[in-house]
This record gives structure tokens, C-alpha cells and sequence, in this order.
């Protein structure tokens, strides 16, 4: 890999230098900066405090975690440098590297300890905070019936840490894969307070410190001297830009202002960015699922399930997939994606109906449920800015208007959308559930108890968290997959929500770059990043 002192400039940066002569350009080699159209303004850098793929990508470059993501998104050491398992799966030694903070203070397991026992703390509300329930007492620790001392996180010595499970859990590496179980300063915490991820303040462990943050503007991240591999990192510096229209993130691309584009490439324009931007076009698959979520609090009108399967009903999910979008989304009859790691089967009982047989029994169902076309259902649905969500959120409310639904589009831009989602303050709402860990836990435990999804949407049913607790439990794969089957139908069944497409990853990446690779996770560390040598 390209080390820091031997880089090649650029075919932007030779351009940009005109006409210096050949002598000149015998000089110091210049510095590689990644530019990124990164989707939207992050509400959080705090990793333990985020929610969105855009801010994970920023705090998966300033902190590591103990075990990483290598370039084509599997796991491979981080700050350890092993580990081992116990034979009953119940125990996880980590042994960490040498390390140090951006400020020079080493990295121990007491990092590592503090950051599980506060990823946990009631007051966080970590959105992912039950991938951790398997470690002994994290629960508890998360509803606030016991004191985080109590979690069976232990430090053997200064580079040695164990975990203790209350069970084998087969997902449990890749939850500490994600960047709310990096270890975390505690050293700068206790001073700094909320203030800590700020420019000036942050300390950081990955391969990159964050100098700069302007709000609605940019967000600028440069090389860590003090990162444990910075010799084999590339990229000097990274500016992460919050450009949530794909438009315009397209623009930029095309003039070369953005190196990587992650905002996508509007379905206007798919096929036109097909035939012109070459390789540039990066499509791949997505372990995520685009779908509508219901609030069936009491007292709300889809608290009805004949409501919520009459809006299923109509949906025709082709439409979306084919005729608006078209970059080879598969239209979803279930929740978990199908290309998820031992993915369930199943999927919504009216998949194999006929448009009329569907629409004829959604139009019995909203008679029976009090409305029609005389007496319309006036619901508001919710979307976050981007041109697609816009079209599709059209098009959705068309289907339902021969219901005699009437649907007032809400828009708001990231931030503000999913913190109304997890405020409750919605009826209707789009949501993109993008996998933090490849596998249907991920998913499923989402709507189980505690749960992000079923706190936001109200979802509540005992049974369905009993199979996806016992699924967790199980290691026999084909058991397990049964078990989620079962707890999928469930949901399903349930209507408790509508799903629309799994998605597929549409980015645009400059051909300047070595190192991106697509990948089901959509994982693409900064640290692997390297010029091209055409």
C-alpha cells in the first residue's frame, strides 16, 4: 500500500498546476484529499449518539473500533490485535495493540470498558443499544436497573479485556465492529463533557482527527500521526460534504468538486450516468430495506390493522421499483432483505394476488374500517429530502387515493425526519434501515422489545420477541433460520409495517481512486483509500 511519503499526483492536481515546470514537480509530493458529497449534516459525531449512514462514515474514519472492516467489508483486527473465544461461545478475551490517542495517552482495555458501559447508559438512548444485550447484565444496564459496573466487561490487564456473554451469540463480533463500541477517551469525556466531539476538543483512535466542522457546510478530517498503522494510510485529508440532493451531488461530480458521491444518482438520470460515467458508476448490493413505517399507538388511525393491510394491499411495489427507480431495486413482499446472511423466508400472504383481487379486498377492508372515497382517511406521510423519496412518496399516495385515503406529504431534511420518527410524532413515515450487522437479528430485533423500530412505531407482541430471542440463542443455522422465519411471517402478518424494496447501492466513486470496493455492508474505510497510478 501507498505509505504517506510516496504518493501519486493526481490528474486534478497536475491540471491545477498548470504550468509549473517539470522542476517544480520534482518537489515535496502533494497532499491527497479525498472530497465526498456525503448525503447529509450529521446530527452527532459522538459515536455512541448517531443514528445515519452519512455520520457513521465520518466516526468510522475518526475512531477505531476493537475489531475493524477491511476494504471488501469483512472483519479483520483493529485496535486488537487477537482474540480468542471460549469453546461454549460465552467469552471473548481481546488482547489490544499497542495504540495511542490523537493526544499521545495510550489506549487500554479500560477505553474499551468505559465505552460499552456508557454505549449502554440509559440517558445515551443508543439506537443499536441491544446488539450488546448478550453481554451479561447489559439489559439491566440499559433500563437503568442496574449501575453499568454491573456489565461483565472486565480488564484482565492494561492491554487485555474480557466479555462475558449470558450466551453464545453467533453476530456478536460484528457488533463490536460498529463504531458505537469504540473505545472511547475517557480521559478527555470527563472534562469536556458534551463539548468532546468538537474541532479542537475530539481525541481520537482511528486513522483520522477531526479538524474542522461548519455546520450545513463541510466537515473536515485529516490523517492521525499517532494512528497505530498511519505509515500505510494514504489520504491526508477527507471533506465530507452535507449534500443531501443527488442532483446536485451528480453536478459537483461531473465538474470534479466531489471524489466519492454518496448521495446517490437520482432514478431521472440512472441511465443517463450509466451510459457516460463509465466505471465511475459503482452499483453493488445493499443489505438494507426501503420501507414505510406505521405508528399504531393507540388512537392512531393505522393502530387498525385492516387500515394497514388495505395500504399494503395497494402498493404495487413494481411500479416503484421499475418504473420510477430502475437501478435494480427488487420489489419487497417481506423485511429482511433476501441478500441479508442467512436471510428468512417468507413474505406478505397477497404477494401472489392479482392488482384487482388485492384492490377489491383493500377497498372491503377500509369499508369495514369506516372509510371510503366519502368518507376519506386524511393521513400525513413523512419523508426525509431526496428528489426519489419525493416521487415515490407521490406515487404511494395515488395507489392509496382510490382507498379514499388522503395523504399530506411531510418533508424534512435527515436529521430532523428521524428524530420525528423516534419522537413518534408521525403516522406515516419513510424509512431506510440500512444493516449494521449483516444478519436478520439486525433487523427483526428492531421491532422486538426495546427495539429502535418498535419504541418509534408502538409494535408490541410477545411472541414475536420470544422467537427472535430464542433465534439469537440458537446455533444450529437451519433452526435459527426457522426461528426467524417464524418471527418474520409474524410481523408480516401483523402489517406492521409496508415494505417497498431492498435496496442496491448507487454511488459514484472517481476512478482516481484505488481501494473502494463495493460491498452487501457498504463499508468503505477512508484508511484504504489510495490514488490511482493511470
Amino acid at each position: 500500500m501507498t505509505s504517506k511519503h510516496h504518493k501519486m499526483i493526481s490528474p486534478r492536481t497536475l491540471a491545477a498546476l498548470g504550468s509549473l515546470t517539470l522542476g517544480a514537480l520534482a518537489g515535496p509530493a502533494q497532499a491527497f484529499s479525498v472530497d465526498i458529497a456525503n448525503g447529509a449534516e450529521p446530527g452527532s459525531l459522538d459515536p455512541q449518539k448517531t443514528n445515519g449512514v452519512w455520520e457513521t462514515r465520518i466516526t468510522r474514519a475518526l475512531f477505531e473500533r476493537l475489531v475493524s472492516y477491511a476494504a471488501d467489508g469483512s472483519l479483520e483486527p483493529g485496535l486488537a490485535e487477537s482474540w480468542e473465544i471460549s469453546d461454549d461461545g460465552k467469552t471473548y478475551t481481546f488482547h489490544l495493540r499497542d495504540a495511542e490517542w490523537s493526544d499521545g495517552e495510550p489506549i487500554t482495555a479500560d477505553d474499551a470498558v468505559f465505552a460499552l458501559r456508557r454505549v449502554l447508559e440509559p440517558t445515551i438512548a443508543n439506537q443499536n443499544a441491544n446488539l450488546y444485550y448478550p453481554i451479561v447484565n447489559a439489559r439491566a444496564v440499559n433500563t437503568g436497573k442496574k449501575d453499568g459496573s454491573a456489565l461483565g466487561v472486565e480488564t484482565i490487564d492494561t492491554h487485555t479485556l474480557r466479555i462475558h456473554l449470558t450466551q453464545p451469540t453467533a453476530w456478536f463480533l460484528q457488533a463490536l465492529a460498529m463504531t458505537e463500541a469504540s473505545p472511547l477517551p475517557e480521559h478527555v469525556l470527563a472534562k469536556a463533557g458534551d463539548g468532546w466531539v468538537e474541532p479542537g476538543n475530539t481525541v481520537s483512535s482511528g486513522a483520522f482527527t477531526l479538524s474542522q466542522w461548519q455546520p450545513q457546510s463541510q466537515i473536515v478530517v485529516t490523517r492521525n500521526s499517532r494512528y497505530y498503522d498511519v505509515d500505510e494510510v494514504a489520504v491526508d485529508k477527507a471533506v465530507f460534504y452535507p449534500i443531501d440532493d443527488a442532483n446536485a451531488a451528480l453536478n459537483r461530480f461531473r465538474t470534479g468538486e466531489m471524489d466519492i458521491a454518496y448521495s446517490s444518482v437520482p432514478a431521472s438520470r440512472f441511465d443517463w450516468a450509466r451510459e457516460n460515467l463509465g466505471e465511475a458508476l459503482r452499483v453493488g448490493p445493499l443489505t438494507a430495506e426501503y420501507f414505510y413505517m406505521f405508528n399504531l399507538h393507540d388512537g392512531q388511525p393505522l393502530a387498525d390493522k385492516r387500515v394497514r393491510e388495505a395500504l399494503n394491499l395497494a402498493v404495487r411495489r413494481d411500479v416503484i421499483t421499475d418504473q420510477i427507480l430502475g437501478q435494480g431495486q427488487t420489489p419487497s413482499f417481506w423485511y429482511v432483505p433476501r441478500n441479508t446472511a442467512n436471510a428468512p423466508q417468507g413474505e406478505l400472504e397477497f404477494a401472489d394476488l392479482s392488482l384487482d383481487e388485492r384492490m377489491t379486498r383493500a377497498r372491503k377492508l377500509m369499508q369495514e374500517a369506516g372509510y371510503g372515497p366519502d368518507h376519506p382517511l386524511h393521513l400525513r406521510l413523512n419523508y426525509n429530502t431526496l428528489e426519489d423519496h419525493k416521487k415515490i412518496a407521490v406515487a404511494v399516495a395515488a395507489m392509496w387515493k382510490p382507498l379514499g385515503v388522503e395523504v399530506e406529504l411531510i418533508n424534512a431534511e435527515a436529521a430532523v425526519h428521524y428524530a420525528t420518527i423516534r419522537e413518534g410524532n408521525f403516522e406515516v413515515a419513510r424509512y431506510g434501515m440500512v444493516a449494521t450487522i449483516n444478519d436478520p437479528f439486525d433487523f427483526l430485533n428492531a421491532y422486538a422489545d426495546n427495539g429502535s423500530a418498535s419504541q418509534s412505531s408502538g409494535y408490541h407482541d410477545a411472541e414475536y420477541d420470544a422467537l427472535v430471542a430464542a433465534s439469537t440463542a440458537e446455533l444450529d443455522p437451519q433452526k435459527r433460520r426457522q426461528l426467524m422465519t417464524r418471527a418474520q411471517q409474524r410481523l408480516l402478518d401483523d402489517y406492521a409495517l409496508l415494505p417497498l424494496y431492498d435496496y442496491v447501492s448507487v454511488h459514484l466513486v472517481s476512478p482516481r481512486l484505488q481501494g473502494w470496493e463495493s460491498n452487501p455492508m457498504d463499508v468503505h474505510p477512508l484508511r484504504y483509500l489510495q490514488e490511482s497510478e493511470q
